[in-house]
This record gives C-alpha cells, sequence and structure tokens, in this order.
C-alpha cells in the first residue's frame, strides 16, 4: 500500500477510477481471455507443483566491469614486467580496415538488465502466504520485481 499524499495526481486519478486503494507499483500483463476477471481484482497464484515457469526481472547491477569479469578471459601472466595482466588486449586489425569493428567484447557496464530464466520447477506452492519455491535461481536483487507465467519451452 502507498500512502495517498505519495502518489501523483496521474496515478491518484487511475486508482480512484478503478475505485482500489493506491499501491506502490503499477503492471500491465496481457491476457488472452478477460472474462471472470475485473478492475482492481487481487490475483492468487494457480500453479501447483511440477509446473514449469519462466522468470522475467532485471538483473543485479554491476558496473563499469573489465573484460575478465565480464567475459572471462584470461588475462596475462602475472609476473616479470609483463605489465598485461587483466587487459584485453588487441581489438583490431592493421591499416585495413583501420578500425575496431562494433560488437566486440570490451569493458563495459555489466548487469543491470532484463533478463528471462526459462523452465524453472515448480517445488511447492504456499497458497495460505501466496508463496511459491522454485529450483534455481531468479534475476534481481532481493525485493526486486519480478514477472513469472508459464514456461513457452517446457509443457
Amino acid at each position: 500500500m502507498e500512502k495517498k499524499k505519495n502518489v501523483n495526481k496521474p496515478d491518484k486519478g487511475h486508482f480512484d477510477r478503478a475505485k482500489v486503494t493506491p499501491r506502490k507499483y503499477l503492471f500491465e500483463s496481457r491476457m488472452n481471455d478477460v472474462e471472470g476477471f475485473s478492475v482492481g481484482q487481487e490475483l492468487k497464484c494457480e500453479f501447483k507443483e511440477g509446473d514449469f515457469l519462466d522468470f522475467v526481472g532485471i538483473s543485479k547491477g554491476k558496473g563499469f566491469q573489465g573484460v575478465m569479469k565480464k567475459f572471462g578471459f584470461a588475462g596475462g601472466p602475472a609476473a616479470h614486467g609483463s605489465g598485461f595482466h587483466r587487459h584485453a588486449g588487441s581489438t583490431g586489425m592493421r591499416s585495413t580496415p583501420g578500425r575496431c569493428f562494433p560488437g566486440g567484447k570490451r569493458a563495459s557496464r555489466l548487469g543491470g538488465k532484463r533478463v528471462t530464466q526459462q523452465s524453472l520447477k515448480v517445488l511447492e506452492v504456499n497458497e495460505k502466504e501466496n508463496v511459491i519455491l522454485v529450483k534455481g535461481s531468479i534475476p534481481g536483487n532481493k525485493g526486486s520485481q519480478i514477472f513469472f507465467s508459464k514456461a513457452i519451452k517446457k509443457n
């Protein structure tokens, strides 16, 4: 629940029109058939043990990282004055074409992107607390928003 004083006017109008109390997060979700649903209705999990689900979330952001952490490069020798410890090495060619091609593996920001973890098995469903226990890891920080749906690659 969100305090009414903290909701901006457009969202306040949205919640008032739907006749629901303001929430901290507001999302839309595509549905095949809308019969049997009403605006503001609370949804419960209807999955059972043994089902497979896909989870979508924003991965943990790790900031600007080098090629060893980001892509698993081996790096060079660590001692005897090599001067090539954790670098990427050469990324381009000589006078032709005389430039580095785009899309190459270089040091840059890591994480903080939309990630889908597919086909995770449901181990347990607690309907009283509206909780699903799955086998495996899901993307995102603790407390981040996760979308899940039936797996598209497993029946």
